[in-house]
């Protein structure tokens, strides 16, 4: 199996736990991992993604344009401005939730997430949408959109790992105390 992943987001999302988890998971299973951030801003609501990379034929951390296997993206636009790094036929895991950037805060551009939905919508053709905003009400916490997205790109089959995969590396990583409302979200998507 050899996976290429790209998480992205804004900063306080989740996207390095995540993709933390997703490296532990892998690990666990014996199976090569590497992984690189990019943090801009990030505590600032600024852009952060990563790339993680599973299995045995991997030269480095970084993912070319185009090698991309599967894009989990926690916020519309980060998910479009990572989009030129996704394979023809690579999937697509993203939430419908927006964090508008500071310009459109300010009034010095514009920001649409339902555009940026759109414009996935015909651009990707193995795309799965989260309502995330309902999801994270239902679960009862608005902390776990990390674990909600991994959840979702396990029932995608796109992942290569299973949801006990996930499970084991949330138990393994979290306190207690976080579990129960974790392995709500993970099993969210039916």
């Amino acid at each position: 199996m050899s996976k290429n992943i790209i998480l992205c987001g804004v900063g306080g999302q989740g996207t390095i736990l995540a993709s933390k988890l997703i490296a532990a998971a892998a690990m666990s299973k014996n199976i090569h991992v590497e992984t690189a951030e990019t943090i801009g801003m990030a505590q600032r609501g600024g852009s952060v993604f990563s790339h993680v990379r599973l299995g045995d034929d991997i030269n480095g951390p970084l993912i070319g344009k185009g090698e991309a296997d599967l894009i989990i993206g926690f916020e519309p636009g980060e998910t479009v401005r990572q989009l030129p790094f996704l394979k023809k036929g690579g999937a697509v895991v993203c939430s419908s939730r927006p964090i508008h950037p500071v310009s459109a805060m300010i009034g010095l551009s514009t920001y649409n997430a339902d555009d940026m939905v759109s414009y996935l919508e015909n651009q990707v053709s193995n795309l799965t949408i989260v309502d995330s905003s309902k999801a994270l009400e239902d679960i009862g916490n608005s902390k776990v959109l990390n674990v909600l997205l991994l959840g979702a790109a396990v029932k995608s089959g796109e992942l290569g790992l299973d949801t006990e995969d996930i499970r084991h590396a949330l138990h393994l990583r979290l306190p207690e105390k976080l579990w129960e409302v974790n392995d709500k979200a993970l099993n969210y998507i039916q």
